[in-house]
């Protein structure tokens, strides 16, 4: 359904000075694909590229390299018409935070009705009924289409989103930390939404969080990201114990746990920055595995099965538990 294949980003820096060359490399060769009716996780730390990622695959960020192709056709190839009719029918995409994404001074029916009127999406009455059924969809009551978003608690407000980015029939959804605005006691309402309308609708759907766990529940395929690039993808019942790069175990090792303490995988120093990335594997600078070779070159994709793919010179056992990880590191 969806396949970059090395993608770069590359932004101006915003600090340095009047003269300043700096570069942030925000996507560094990124290869993805996602097929239908796959859900694809995508986790890391903050500024690793996630939102960037997600960007890209809505067609919101020109990659400066690379392509993305949308039901094999080459997004950044197309006229501007064209591309956004594609990715407009074809790509919905939910915000991370719904007070921000929504238009507080429109009503919930305008908001839903909007990207049907601008696809021209059936006859007026049509869109209306579409409307309606968009929120029974969701489970709100058809009087929520007079409110306005202001007027609606955060769980209703996120549903709205949800209902949006359905709102044409996509067949891939991308979920840019869907939760992370809301309160614990309706992050579960909204999962569990999310799952019912992906098996209900047969949904692609992309799940970017910081809650690694959750992406775990909610997700096929885990997909690891690393100062901007992929470092890893396996497959999510693999993680965190047959997951080969150094840093997905090092973060799966960070989560915290309801009954038994938790013991992390301990790395040293701060993530690098993105204008000046090091040489080589960029988990190089905090790895305790690392070497010369690790910072000669980037380590080539190897392969670990038919959908597992880690990029490292010196990838840990399949197997290897947190305590013989940290023993190690010491």
């Amino acid at each position: 359904m969806l396949e970059l294949n090395d993608v770069h980003v590359v932004h101006k820096a915003r600090s340095g000075g009047l003269f300043s060359r700096d570069r942030v490399h925000a996507l560094t060769g990124a290869s993805l694909t996602v097929a239908p009716g796959e859900t694809v996780g995508i986790v890391g730390e903050s500024g690793c590229g996630k939102s960037t990622l997600a960007k890209v695959l809505v067609g919101l960020q020109r990659p400066a390299s690379g392509s993305v192709r949308l039901h094999g056709r080459d997004l950044w190839g197309l006229k501007e018409g064209e591309r956004r009719a594609l990715v407009g029918t074809g790509v919905g995409m939910i915000f991370q935070d719904p007070s921000t994404a929504l238009n507080r001074r429109l009503p919930v029916g305008r908001i839903l009705r909007d990207p049907l009127d601008v696809h021209r999406r059936g006859a007026p009455a049509a869109r209306e009924a579409r409307v309606r059924e968009l929120l029974d969809l969701v489970g709100l009551p058809a009087g929520a289409a007079d409110a306005l978003p202001g007027q609606l608690s955060g769980g209703q407000r996120q549903r709205v989103a949800v209902a949006r980015a359905l709102a044409l029939e996509p067949g891939l959804v991308v979920a840019d930390e869907p939760t992370s605005a809301l309160d614990v006691s309706v992050r579960a309402q909204i999962l569990n939404l999310l799952l019912d309308l992906k098996e209900r609708l047969g949904l692609s759907l992309v799940f970017i969080s910081h809650d690694i766990q959750t992406v775990r529940r909610m997700s096929d395929r885990v997909v690891t990201m690393y100062l901007g690039r992929i470092v890893e993808q396996t497959p999510a019942g693999s993680v965190p114990s047959r997951a080969r790069h150094p840093y997905t175990r090092a973060l799966f090792s960070a989560t915290p746990g309801l009954i038994s303490p938790i013991t992390p995988i301990p790395l040293v120093g701060a993530v690098p920055s993105a204008t000046r990335p090091p040489s080589g594997c960029p988990f190089r600078t905090r790895c305790w595995r690392a070497d010369d070779l690790c910072a000669a070159e980037m380590p080539a994709a190897t392969r670990a099965g038919d959908d597992h793919l880690f990029h490292c010179h010196h990838p840990v056992a399949a197997g290897a538990t947190d305590l013989e990880l940290i023993q190690e590191h010491s």
